[in-house]
């Protein structure tokens, strides 16, 4: 099978969880005998063109634009040029496979100029982020979305959860969705040799104080406010010997001044940005992970910390309570709810051997359920019932 992938991001252009979904989902593919063409946009001094784990990976320029809009639009222009040269030179592909609206201009012109038939993996919705849709800028979004559903075939979501919203917020029939979990490889997270254990966790904090950590977007909807809010009854528990790191790029002003207003900035680290590279050592340093989301398709950093063995606390809202187990391989708590999640974080700290064994539950888990190999089974599986379908119609 060829298949032809379109990503406005991948390794090294990280935004958001697209890029390592799709740079660990396709190399499962490759492996089990398809061909992979992936076209996404350029970045920093990266080829143009490379073979990455067996994928043929095409970035392409996208020229310059005064807005976010203009600029999407830039880039389906560039995606559907360059993905037809492609079609033209090294088809003929079996399924185009479009990851989000941003793409879905270029995937659904180039599915109706060739005839080729369209899977859309939805990550999220703009109905979700916002809970409705309520200006214009958020109309259109939503317009995309219902548009590239439309044209899919089959449509694929991270999350049962997803399937119901993407059901009701982008009208699309129960029965064109499938289910396929996000996943992880469990490898990935590994000291290096001769790792300074003590020395790198003192970056962040001190030797007697716990490490409480979120890593992520700093985004309305990961409610990150609500850990800070949470954190005063954490420290007075734990006597004060606890640390809030926050890893992740953005504009964090607002929750520092809330930090500040609230008394916890002396026991609160944002660090910004964090390397993948600091980032899987400072997983093996931390004590606790916590995910606050207001909204949350999956939550992939979820399994990121399955696979550091760090005890995770997370909202029970969007795909977070079918990633994490209750009691399990987790603590879910209320979402938006301060005291349920200062609770969440006390049963962890003050429970080591609880703790524990939720991480090796947890870990287990990543193979059970979200290992990649079987992911790209259940995704092979939606291609072949696409190819199926696609071969008892005429498309005039």
């Amino acid at each position: 099978m060829k298949i032809l992938v379109l990503a406005w991001e991948f390794p090294p252009r990280i935004v958001g969880g697209i890029a390592r979904h799709v740079a660990e989902l396709y190399p499962e593919l490759v492996k089990q005998g398809h061909q992979v063409y992936l076209i996404t946009v350029e970045f920093g001094q990266a080829p143009h063109y490379e073979r990455v784990d067996g994928m043929h990976v095409h970035r392409i320029p996208v020229g310059s634009a005064h807005s976010f809009f203009h600029w999407v639009g830039n880039m389906n222009e560039s995606m559907g040029q360059h993905s037809g040269k492609v079609i033209l030179e090294d088809g003929p592909f079996d399924i185009i496979h479009a990851h989000d609206w941003l793409v879905a201009d270029a995937a659904i012109a180039l599915k109706h100029t060739f005839k080729i038939p369209l899977v859309a993996t939805v990550h999220a919705t703009e109905y979700g982020r916002y809970n409705g849709i309520h200006n214009d800028t958020q109309r259109y979004i939503n317009a995309k979305e219902r548009e590239l559903v439309y044209n899919a075939w089959r449509v694929i979501v991270c999350s049962d959860y997803m399937r119901r919203e993407v059901e009701r917020a982008l009208g699309s029939p129960w029965n064109k969705i499938d289910v396929v979990y996000n996943g992880i490889r469990r490898e990935k997270k590994q000291l290096p040799p001769n790792f300074d254990y003590w020395g790198f966790r003192r970056r962040f904090a001190a030797d007697h104080e716990k490490i409480i950590y979120y890593v992520g977007r700093i985004a309305y909807e990961k409610g990150i406010s609500v850990l800070l809010r949470a954190a005063p009854k954490v420290l007075w528990e734990m006597g004060g010997q606890a640390k809030f790191v926050i890893i992740g790029g953005g504009n964090a002003d607002q929750l520092k001044h809330q930090a500040w207003d609230s008394g916890i900035w002396h026991k609160c680290y944002f660090t910004g940005f964090m390397s993948d590279q600091d980032l899987d050592k400072f997983q093996m340093v931390a004590d606790c992970a916590v995910f606050p989301s207001l909204y949350e398709p999956f939550g992939i950093v979820a399994l990121e910390s399955f696979a550091a063995r760090v005890p995770v606390v997370v909202s029970d809202t969007g795909g977070l309570p079918e990633v994490v187990r209750h009691s399990k391989t987790g603590v879910v708590t209320w979402t938006n709810n301060p005291d349920s999640l200062a609770w969440g974080i006390l049963e962890v700290l003050k429970n080591p051997a609880y703790a524990q064994w939720l991480t090796h539950n947890a870990y287990e888990d990543l193979e059970r359920r979200f290992s990649w190999p079987k992911l790209a089974q259940q995704t092979e599986a939606v291609y072949g019932r696409v190819l199926h379908e696609r071969a008892q119609v005429e498309w005039t």
